[in-house]
Parts: C-alpha cells; sequence; structure tokens
C-alpha cells in the first residue's frame, strides 16, 4: 500500500465525517448561497479547524463562488480544497537539510508519541540515503532511551545514549562529536516531554539549543515539534507554548488514523504560521512521510 493509500484509510473517519455532512448541506440547499455557506463553516468549525480558520476559509470559497459562478458540488468540493491547500501551503513547507550534518531537535509533551516519531523519520530519511545518529537526550525517563534505542535500531541508525539523569546537553555534545566522527548526515535529538509549566525542562532545552548552536553553527537546523493529531483544539495550546520557547520550523503530526480530528491540522498552521513537515498514519516504521498538502486535503475531501 502507498502512503497516499494510507493517509487516505487513516483519515478516513476524517473524510467520513466531512464528505457525510457536505453531502447532506447539498441535499438541503437547492443552490449554493448564502445559507448554504453559513452551514458549511459550521461543518469546519466542528471538524475542529477552528473559528477563525474556518471563517477565511469560507470568505475566500465566498468570493470564488462568486466570481467563478460555482455551483456544482464536485466544484464546490474542488475549490474548497483548493482554499485549505492555500493555508498548509502559506510557509515553507519542505525540509531543510541541505548541510552535512544537519540537526533535527524534536520537542514535545510525553504521549504524543514523539520517541516514535523519531524512530520513523530516521528510517524515512535512511531510505533516502541518509546516514542518521540518534541522541537519547530525555535522560529522566530510563524507559524513554530503550524505547528510543529499539526504534533507532530498526531504522538502522546508530544511537548516542547514557545513563538516567545525567545532563542532557552533555548527551547532544557527545552525540554531536559522533556524528562528525561516523560521517552521518543527519543528528536527530530527542528530548524530554516538556509541559509549559515545568520551567526547568524548558531551560534544559534552551540550553541544549545552546550547545547545537554553538557546535554546530553552519549547520541546517530543524527544530520540529511533534503533536497528536487526535487532541485537537488542545494542540493549538500545545504549539503556542512551544512557540514561546523555541524557534519552531516544523510540525510533526501523529496518531491521525483513528480520529474525526484531522480538520485541526489546517487550523494550526494558520494560526501559528508553522508548516507541518511530517505526517504519521499509522504504527509500522514506515507510516510516516513527509508532508504533501494537497495528498493531505484529497485524503479529507
Amino acid at each position: 500500500m502507498g502512503f497516499f493509500d494510507k493517509l487516505k484509510q487513516g483519515m478516513n473517519k476524517t473524510k467520513s465525517s466531512f464528505d457525510e455532512k457536505i453531502s447532506n448541506v447539498f441535499k438541503s440547499f437547492k443552490k449554493v448561497d448564502e445559507d448554504f455557506l453559513d452551514e458549511l463553516e459550521e461543518i469546519l468549525i466542528m471538524s475542529d479547524i477552528g473559528m477563525d480558520t474556518s471563517v477565511k476559509i469560507i470568505n475566500n470559497l465566498r468570493t470564488r463562488i462568486k466570481k467563478e459562478k460555482i455551483q456544482d458540488e464536485e466544484d464546490v468540493k474542488k475549490a474548497l480544497r483548493e482554499e485549505m491547500q492555500k493555508i498548509l501551503d502559506i510557509t515553507d513547507i519542505s525540509l531543510h537539510l541541505n548541510t552535512k550534518p544537519s540537526v533535527i531537535l524534536v520537542v514535545g509533551v510525553n504521549g504524543v508519541g514523539k520517541t516514535t516519531s523519531i524512530g520513523k523519520m530516521a528510517n524515512r530519511l535512511a531510505k533516502d540515503g541518509k546516514k542518521v545518529v540518534v541522541a537519547a537526550a530525555d535522560t529522566f525517563r530510563a524507559a524513554a532511551v530503550e524505547q528510543l534505542e529499539i526504534w533507532a535500531k530498526r531504522a538502522g541508525a546508530d544511537i548516542v545514549k547514557r545513563e538516567e539523569g545525567v545532563d542532557p546537553a552533555s548527551v547532544v555534545y557527545d552525540a554531536i562529536k559522533i556524528t562528525r566522527e561516523k560521517n552521518a548526515d543527519i543528528l536527530i535529538v530527542d528530548t524530554a516531554g516538556r509541559l509549559h509549566n515545568k520551567k526547568y525542562l524548558m531551560d534544559e532545552l534552551n540550553k541544549i539549543q545552546k550547545v547545537i548552536n554553538k557546535e554546530m553553527a553552519e549547520a541546517d537546523k530543524e527544530v520540529l515539534l511533534v503533536i497528536d493529531g487526535a487532541t485537537g483544539q488542545n494542540a493549538i495550546s500545545q504549539v503556542k507554548a512551544f512557540k514561546e520557547e523555541t524557534n519552531l520550523t516544523g510540525l510533526v503530526i501523529t496518531k491521525l488514523d483513528g480520529t474525526a480530528k484531522g480538520g485541526v491540522a489546517i487550523g494550526i498552521v494558520e494560526e501559528n504560521q508553522i508548516p507541518i513537515k511530517f505526517i504519521g498514519v499509522g504504527e509500522q516504521i514506515d507510516d510516516m512521510e513527509i508532508f504533501n498538502s494537497e495528498d493531505f486535503v484529497k485524503a479529507i475531501i
């Protein structure tokens, strides 16, 4: 099964919810008028896209419907997909990992699938012929290091780890050294599941960033926040919290399979102007792909 088919399958609950509701609107209204658009706007809001983003999409759609005289159901859906895609593409969605080595710093709260995502990202990058080193800088939980080691091994990546409780920044320092020694292409750094109200964890994260910026000053850097797509609007507050502490360059959205809240991805991008870089649907090591906005909106509607 190709990734687009997996995406379609994984996003099935979101798609079923969207398509069923949109079809019902067309059954209820004989023409595409203001009442129709009000109803469509409500559907978007109820699909976790968010109030402001939904209003923006419908306003843009309204302008197009008048200008292009759109009335057919499929044409409305096509225009709606295009307006959603414009939001997802509003910022640069490409991965900037052109230097050797480059670094990906991965942040996020516990339980969002951060460690799993790192394993899947390492696997995805290895498929592109990249040599990957993983730094286990979540030294607060021994289980996190053990889990990461399993995933790194499956992905064919080297792992740099130390005993529980050591300074995470020192693990990163060692990992940078080993990345250079092994002539690796990409260093992926795991961090503790930092909650925005735990100041010492955020301070630790800042310390890690200082080490990376000092030791890899010329390297391309991605700072990716992993968020659980099934948490809906709660994910938006997580993005805002991490934005205050880190220079986020992108998002990794996980667990989109099995939820009807996939539309939240559009609201998150619009509200924060941070692009989605990777998307995960499923439990297998190859169930993560570099984000493609066109495929995503097709999988929703």
